[in-house]
């Protein structure tokens, strides 16, 4: 493992700014019945408003909503559904002090969040829907661009990879490659490598080992392995409730070598960690 700085960067987030030279989390909010780890918590506006506040309160300085699951198997939503479901969630947080991320692959509902205040587009499907570079560049919006190969329906047959991490970061280039002449700014460009999208456990790992390696693409980088299974796996097999701890080390290895946002459940503990990191580096 390689220990990297991190960038001296700022995303601009509408008239919130985020400084990329100190790690951000980023709380995971998702307003569906059917998501691996939370599934069905948050489906009323006042509970996932209250729930965000939470997170606020606890260190989040990203709030990231999602309106569909896009764990192994998960069914697609509606754009009209996932819409119902994000948008009153986003009008109630931009009335707050945070920066509000869209997980959502669908130009409509990002077109829909944005209009309601939402800062950020976070899309695992790196922009291949149709329209969603055309709108990508329009909206002129930080966007989320990370590595996966085919749907979370087909996904995890698609994990074969000569080496996991060099064809991760060419797949990504091309990605970004795609973006660029479509006509997205490069200072709105921020990867994820896409832990547990078409990888298995073993190649999820090793990604995570040489994580330092995605910096040479040049880009800001989110690293969102929380609660996932491959660290239920490194666990022994422990349920997603019981992956707290490993999550925040996953994540804090991602910090080490470069990564400037974690995408958390768990946020009060993330926060924590990375007050020590912090403390360390600044004794």
């Amino acid at each position: 493992m390689q220990l990297m700085p991190l960038p001296q960067r700022t995303l601009q987030c509408g008239k919130l700014s985020l400084d990329l030279s100190q790690p951000h989390v980023m709380g995971i909010l998702n307003v569906t019945p059917d998501s691996f780890s939370d599934g069905g918590q948050h489906n009323e506006v006042n509970q996932a408003v209250a729930f965000a506040l939470e997170m606020i309160g606890d260190g989040a300085t990203v709030i990231d909503i999602g309106g569909e699951s896009t764990r192994p198997g998960a069914s697609p939503v509606a754009v009209e559904e996932e819409i119902r479901r994000v948008v009153p969630v986003v009008e109630a947080l931009a009335q707050h002090d945070v920066v509000i991320s869209i997980d959502t692959s669908e130009p409509e509902v990002i077109k829909a969040a944005v209009q309601a205040g939402a800062h950020i587009w976070n899309d695992v499907r790196a922009l291949t829907r149709p329209h969603a570079l055309a709108t990508a560049a329009e909206l002129n919006i930080p966007v989320m661009i990370m590595h996966m190969r085919g749907e979370p329906t087909t996904m995890n047959a698609l994990d074969q990879y000569k080496d996991v991490t060099e064809d991760v970061m060419a797949e990504l280039k091309q990605s970004i490659d795609d973006a660029l002449k479509a006509g997205v700014k490069p200072e709105n460009i921020v990867i994820d490598p896409g832990f547990g999208f078409a990888k298995n456990a073993q190649q999820n790992l090793k990604l995570l080992n040489e994580f330092h390696k995605l910096n040479s693409l040049g880009y800001p980088i989110l690293s969102a392995l929380s609660r996932k299974r491959f660290i239920g796996e490194a666990l022994g097999g422990v349920d997603a409730q019981q992956r707290a701890v490993g999550s925040v080390m996953g994540h804090m290895l991602s910090i080490q070598q470069g990564a400037c946002m974690v995408r958390a459940h768990d946020v009060k503990a993330m926060v924590d960690a990375i007050k020590v990191w912090s403390a360390m580096q600044n004794a």
